[in-house]
């Protein structure tokens, strides 16, 4: 056989890289046998290393025996995956452009094989015709549609924001959903912006790495006010986004300007009172008293003695009668005049309350209310985050409700003493270390109670210096009597959390058509994918919840529950396998295998180890504190899951010598006081990629009624996630942390993706409908209303996220449909 030296040359060079991939693919793929694995990787590097070598001998063998291997691999494939693309791609596209590549001149004639080439071209068609077939293909997507027509016959107007937006889920029920209709699927494709403001809030070095941009702006009358990360409050004009006021706490008190030792900055809204609302009151008190009194024989209810709330409406009210309440992040709450941003003077000492009080020591960062409170009649109740993973002594969780005009302590619930309600002494402490609640709450003021997504005592993968508390009130839904504080039912939703699976979203209140008619629910969506409906006056299910046997083993000194509970309406994953793991080659997928395999994972709620434990679903959740938007007209619900997989991994040490603690809740977690620390993070490759294969996000749609996924599939892009930021879009289903919106025109708004867009979306399909590009990261949830030009706006934060990895920047950005296109 004759060739040209750059033939040879060419051949040569070829068959080294296939020899040399083939030699990395036989020891990892020993190894991963070794591991209880797929023996594929073995073999195809046995035949690569062939293959390559035949190439460099120009050897008429090598195109007949690469084809063979191609062959052997799509076969392979297509029984390991079926038609999924992206799940094809570390398996086929690499080894298909090498076939390619020995068709060419350059490597074909070293090797000339009529029968070689031939094979060679038949593998390499059937391989990109498999590429082209799955191209058309959506595994695991569902494509049904929610009844367009369907109507509930009565609409309870407290779950239904209207021309306003004044709470942060829209209402006090957290339904995130408004009764505006001017929006609709036929026209929302002619949206455009209508204002930008900048908020000059904007990322430094200093600031933490999970600085975030997360606020829900709230919209009354002629204002629409915001909240930044460094908690300065905005007023602006609904229609034009003029600035009205300003007001900027200056934040100090916990240590000078620099923040970059705190785990988090975020401001996730503001509250709004506004006195009149409650002025047909027939008797002050009235209606928290009888709520309270009508509580249908909740479970674990304590009937200890109703302390009746006497409101201070006086003087001070006359003064500052709409208001608003912001909670600070070096933990102060401010009640604000809504009309000037003036303090209002008559609540607390100059117009705030001090949150740090009772609460005894915690680093710089480590409590205040990320969330907004929630507003009553007579209250502003406030809880607080806690930093994760810190020590066994972080600050309370306690959860205060305050006389909303002056500021006075009214009640506070300590999960660690949940008996004492009344207002603490002057000099007492709250319970250290008990489960906190840093998610926003929702209230029934006609049952006369408020809803507590509760989180854990920390730290979150070791619970064995937790006590019976701990253990009753973790990871759940509490409510309380809006007039006492007493609990008056709880449910938990996971038994002894050690996966960092606390309650993170606020509860969704909806009257709900049952065959039994309409009954009053509670919706809590949860990190672990189950979507729990109880019966907001009793805490009973609704939607029937299974006790499902959970993995054993525990590290030395801790234990597991034997069974977790899991509603039967859920967005959970189905297990992970080693086929699900992804990359962007067979090497790095294979890689990805292996450490599957060399972790510990026995499904959902496999206990954290020494040796690495893989968390799936992961702590960042299915559900986060973005929630869900619930439809009560139509009895329907948006959601926007999330599927990343996360590994934890205990480390003993000694107090004297700890690991080096991470500012962030990834990486290395000190524990302080506990005889493990923890190293959290995503379950990534050796290319930076997740190993678990997309989607990584979706968005879908559930009927409530026949509580079925109706709808779901895919979610976004890589347009802002790619190397070198390359902006190239594929459509892998992309995670989204900011939550949906929607309307009674039929349209719901996601922001929350990590690429930069506002999207639009049929309610009854998901049919992505409309989308927008923002100036930075939308880890926010939108809000609507009507301006008082008459036209419906949706209005979207587009700040980014630290740990989230979103572009930052200090956004508001309102969008409305052009005047002469209004129905």
């Amino acid at each position: 056989m004759s060739a040209s030296k750059p033939y040879r040359l060419a051949a040569w060079a070829l068959g080294a890289f296939m020899a040399v991939m083939g030699v990395i693919l036989i020891v990892g793929g020993g190894w991963l046998i070794a591991l209880g694995g797929s023996g594929y990787y073995l073999l195809a590097g046995l035949g690569l290393l062939a293959s390559g070598w035949l190439l460099i001998r120009r050897h008429p063998a090598a195109l007949l025996l690469y084809a063979s291997l191609l062959l052997a691999t799509l076969a392979w494939s297509l029984w390991e995956v079926g038609f999924d693309w992206w799940q094809l791609v570390p398996r086929v596209a690499l080894p298909c452009v090498l076939g390619i590549l020995l068709l060419l001149p350059w490597w074909r004639k070293p090797v000339a094989s009529p029968l070689g080439s031939g094979a060679l071209s038949v593998a390499v068609g059937l391989s990109v015709g498999v590429a082209v077939v799955a191209q058309f293909t959506a595994p695991g997507a569902i494509e049904e549609r929610l009844d367009p027509e369907r109507s509930a016959q009565v609409i309870n107007e407290a779950q239904v924001a209207g021309e306003d937006w004044p709470a942060y889920g829209g209402t006090n029920a957290g339904t995130h959903y408004s009764a505006l209709d001017q929006i609709t699927p036929d026209n929302v494709g002619q949206l455009q912006e209508a204002w930008r403001l900048r908020t000059g809030d904007i990322a430094t070095p200093t600031s933490p790495p999970e600085i975030t941009n997360e606020n829900t702006p709230l919209k009354v009358g002629d204002s629409l006010f915001l909240c930044t990360s460094h908690s300065r409050v905005i007023a602006v004009s609904p229609v034009t986004g003029d600035v009205q006021w300003t007001f900027d706490p200056e934040l100090s008190r916990m240590g000078a300007d620099d923040f970059s030792g705190w785990a988090h900055m975020t401001c996730r809204g503001v509250a709004y009172y506004d006195v009149s609302d409650y002025a047909d009151t027939a008797e002050n008190g009235a209606a928290i008293e009888d709520g309270a009194a009508t509580g249908n024989g909740a479970a674990e209810r304590d009937d200890g003695p109703v302390m009746p709330l006497v409101p201070s409406i006086g003087q001070t009210d006359v003064l500052c009668p709409r208001r608003l309440f912001l909670p600070t992040a070096d933990a102060r709450l401010i009640a604000l005049d809504a009309q000037s941003g003036e303090r209002c003077a008559g609540f607390g000492v100059d117009g705030e309350v001090d949150l740090t009080r009772n609460i005894g020591d915690f680093a710089p960062g480590g409590y205040y209310a990320t969330s907004p409170p929630v507003v009553t009649e007579h209250l502003v109740i406030v809880g607080g985050h806690v930093t994760d993973n810190g020590s066994t002594d972080e600050p309370s969780g306690v959860v205060r409700a305050y006389d909303v005009s002056t500021g006075e302590l009214v009640w506070n619930w300590d999960s660690g003493n949940p008996e004492a309600t009344a207002p603490i002494a002057p000099e007492g402490i709250y319970t250290r270390n008990s489960p906190n609640v840093w998610a926003p709450f929702s209230v029934d003021e006609r049952l006369g109670l408020v809803y507590l997504p509760t989180g854990n005592a920390t730290p979150d993968q070791y619970g064995a210096n937790r006590d019976e508390n701990d253990e009753t009130y973790g990871a759940a839904l509490v409510a309380l009597d809006l007039a006492t504080g007493r609990v008056r039912w709880r449910r938990q939703f996971v038994h002894h959390d050690l996966w960092d699976m606390d309650t993170p979203a606020q509860p969704v209140l909806l009257d709900l058509q049952t065959p039994d008619g309409m009954l009053p629910a509670v919706i809590q969506p949860t990190k672990q994918g189950s979507l729990y409906v109880l019966d907001r006056g009793t805490g009973e299910p609704i939607v029937a919840i299974d006790e499902v046997k959970a993995p054993n083993g525990a590290v030395e000194g801790d234990f597991t529950a034997a069974t977790q509970p899991r509603s039967t309406l859920n967005l959970l994953p189905p297990p992970l396998t080693g086929s699900d793991m992804w990359g962007a080659s067979p090497i790095d997928q294979m890689v990805c295998r292996i450490q599957f395999h060399s972790l510990d994972y026995r499904g959902q709620y496999t206990p954290p180890s020494l040796e690495g434990s893989l968390v799936y679903p992961g702590n960042v959740g299915v559900f986060n504190w973005s929630g869900v938007a619930v439809d009560p007209a139509r009895q329907a619900m948006f959601t926007s899951p999330n599927y990343l997989a996360f590994v934890s991994r205990l480390i003993p040490r000694d107090e004297e010598d700890s690991p080096a603690a991470s500012a962030s809740e990834q990486g290395v977690q000190p524990n302080h006081g506990a005889p493990y620390a923890v190293e959290l993070g995503p379950f990534l490759s050796i290319l930076g990629l997740p190993c678990q294969a997309p989607p990584w996000g979706q968005v879908a749609g559930i009927d409530l009624g026949s509580r079925e996924v109706v709808w779901q599939h895919r979610n976004g892009t890589t347009r802002d996630s790619m190397p070198f930021d390359l902006p190239i879009p594929l459509s892998v289903g992309v995670p989204a942390l900011g939550g949906p919106m929607t309307t009674a025109g039929g349209v719901s708004f996601l922001s929350g993706t990590l690429d930069q867009y506002l999207r639009a979306y049929d309610l009854t399909s998901g049919r992505e409908l409309w989308k927008s590009r923002l100036p930075a990261g939308g880890q926010a949830t939108p809000m609507t209303y009507r301006g008082a030009d008459g036209r419906q706006y949706v209005v979207v934060t587009a700040g980014g996220h630290g740990t989230f990895g979103s572009r930052m920047g200090d956004y508001v950005v309102a969008y409305a449909l052009p005047r002469d296109a209004l129905p």
